[in-house]
C-alpha cells in the first residue's frame, strides 16, 4: 500500500515538472520578442541622439565659420589700423644730395640714382647692384623686367630679377621707354624733325623694326602714323604698342591714340597699324597711355579717361569714356586698378579720388583733404603720401591706416604680408605691420 502511495506521488510530481517546462518554454519565445523589441527602441533612442548631436556640432561649426568669415570680411574692408610696429630696418646709403629716386619693382623697389641702380627685395637686401653713368636716368617696370634709359641720352640697361641683362646704345636721343613683361624694350627717340620708335630684345639687340612719326603739311595730316609720339606703351606679350601722338590740322594742334601689332599676324597690316582714334580726342590732349595688361588699356587725356579692349589684338576698341569736369592733379595705375585725383569743387574736402577696374567700371570715389604729395597703387592697397606721413585705402575706398614718419618719405609699397607696408627714406627703409 505504501508502495503503491509513493508511485503514484511521484507520478503527480513528474506531472507537475512537465507543465512547468511546458508553461515556461511557451512563455521564452514571448520573452525574447519582447526583450528585442525594447532592443531595437532603445537603438532607435541612441541613434537620433546621435544625429541631433551631430546636428548641434554642424551648426555650431558653421556658425562659427559664419562669424568667422563675417570678421574677416569686416576686418579687411572696415577696419582701420592705428598703430604700426617696425618688423625689420635698413640705414640707406647717403647719396650726398645727388638725385635718388624710387619705382615698385619686384617684391619691393628698384633704387635708382645717376651713378647706378639696385634692387632691394621685400627683406631690406640688395639683390643685385648696377653702375653706370646717366644725366636723368628714367625707368619702366614690367613684371619682372626693368629699363633704366638715360632721358636726352643714348643708353639703356636692361634688367630682371637677377641682374643687367644687356645694354641698348640708340643713335638718337632718348625721350620715352617702354618695356613688356617678357624683356622686349620700345624706346621713343627723337631728332629736329622726326620722332620714332625702336625695339630692342632683352639683351639690348636691335630688332629690325621701327615706327617713324612726323608732323605732315595740313594736306596729308590726317594719315594714320604720323605725328610726334608724346607717350608710348608695350602690352604685357610684347605684342601691342599704344602711342600718344600729337599733330596739326588746319592750322590746330591735335591728338590722337593709335594701336599698331608686331605679332607675326600684324605682318599682313600697312605699317602695321591697327586701330587709331581722334575724334573722341577734340579740344583735349592725351599724355598718357598704359597698357594696364594685355587685355585692357587706358589712355590719360587732360578731361577725360578711355578704356580700350584688346581682346583683338588685330581691332582694338574703346568699351569706355569717361569724362573729367575737375582738374586732373595726380593718376595711378596697375594691372588691375586706375585712379585719378581730382580738385573736388563741389565736395566738402579739397580732393576727390576716383578709382576703376580694368575695364572701366567704377570701383569707388572717396574726397579727403589730406595734403599729399605722391599717389600710387600696389595690389589691393592705395597709398597717398608726403614728405612725413601717408594714408593706406583699400579696394573698397575705406581708409585702412594713417599715420606719420620721424624720416623723409620718398617711396611707400605693400609688404610680404597683406597687412604690412614697406616705407623708404633716403636715409632709413623699414618694413612696418599694422594692427
Amino acid at each position: 500500500m505504501s508502495d503503491f502511495n509513493s508511485m503514484d506521488r511521484e507520478y503527480k510530481k513528474n506531472q507537475l515538472r512537465r507543465r512547468i517546462v511546458s508553461s515556461e518554454d511557451t512563455r521564452r519565445p514571448m520573452d525574447f520578442e519582447m526583450r528585442s523589441e525594447e532592443n531595437e527602441e532603445e537603438l532607435r533612442r541612441a541613434q537620433k541622439r546621435s544625429r541631433r548631436r551631430r546636428t548641434i556640432v554642424l551648426a555650431v561649426l558653421l556658425c562659427l565659420i559664419v562669424i568667422a568669415l563675417g570678421a574677416v570680411y569686416w576686418y579687411t574692408r572696415y577696419y582701420q589700423m592705428k598703430t604700426a610696429t617696425v618688423v625689420w630696418e635698413r640705414q640707406m646709403e647717403q647719396t650726398d644730395g645727388t638725385f635718388t629716386a624710387y619705382v615698385s619693382y619686384g617684391d619691393n623697389v628698384l633704387k635708382y640714382t645717376r651713378d647706378g641702380a639696385s634692387y632691394i627685395d621685400s627683406s631690406g637686401k640688395d639683390v643685385w647692384i648696377q653702375s653706370y653713368e646717366m644725366n636723368a636716368p628714367i625707368v619702366a617696370v614690367s613684371g619682372d623686367y626693368a629699363a633704366i634709359a638715360d632721358q636726352q641720352g643714348n643708353t639703356i640697361y636692361i634688367c630682371d630679377k637677377t641682374g643687367c641683362l644687356g645694354i641698348a646704345t640708340t643713335i638718337m636721343p632718348i625721350s620715352r621707354v617702354t618695356i613688356s613683361s617678357k624683356g622686349m624694350v620700345a624706346a621713343v627717340v627723337e631728332d629736329q624733325t622726326s620722332s620714332y620708335v625702336y625695339y630692342y630684345q632683352k639683351d639690348g639687340t636691335e630688332m629690325k623694326i621701327y615706327i617713324r612719326g612726323f608732323l605732315k603739311s595740313e594736306e596729308t595730316s590726317d594719315e594714320w602714323g604720323v605725328g610726334y609720339v608724346l607717350d608710348a606703351a608695350l602690352s604685357p606679350d610684347g605684342n601691342v604698342l599704344m602711342g600718344a601722338y600729337y599733330y596739326i590740322q588746319n592750322g590746330a594742334l591735335r591728338n590722337r591714340v593709335a594701336f599698331y601689332n608686331f605679332s607675326e599676324v600684324g605682318k599682313n597690316v600697312e605699317n602695321r597699324m591697327v586701330g587709331g582714334f581722334h575724334d573722341i580726342y577734340e579740344g583735349s590732349m592725351v599724355a598718357k597711355v598704359v597698357c594696364l595688361n594685355d587685355t585692357y588699356a587706358v589712355a590719360f587725356a587732360d578731361n577725360s579717361l578711355s578704356f580700350y579692349s584688346l581682346r583683338d589684338e588685330m581691332s582694338p576698341a574703346m568699351i569706355q569714356l569717361t569724362a573729367v569736369e575737375e582738374e586732373i592733379r595726380s593718376i595711378f595705375y596697375n594691372e588691375n586698378y586706375v585712379g585719378i585725383i581730382v580738385r573736388d569743387v563741389a565736395g566738402e574736402n579739397d580732393y576727390r579720388m576716383d578709382v576703376y577696374e580694368d575695364n572701366g567700371t567704377k570701383a569707388f570715389s572717396v574726397s579727403f583733404d589730406y595734403e599729399y604729395m605722391h599717389a600710387s597703387v600696389e595690389g589691393d592697397m592705395i597709398f597717398l603720401y608726403n614728405e612725413d606721413s601717408c594714408r593706406v585705402y583699400n579696394h573698397y575706398g575705406n581708409l585702412k591706416y594713417e599715420g606719420t614718419f620721424d624720416f623723409t618719405l620718398s617711396k611707400v609699397t605693400k609688404g610680404r604680408l597683406p597687412n604690412q607696408i614697406i616705407v623708404t627714406g633716403p636715409q632709413v627703409m623699414q618694413e612696418l605691420i599694422l594692427h
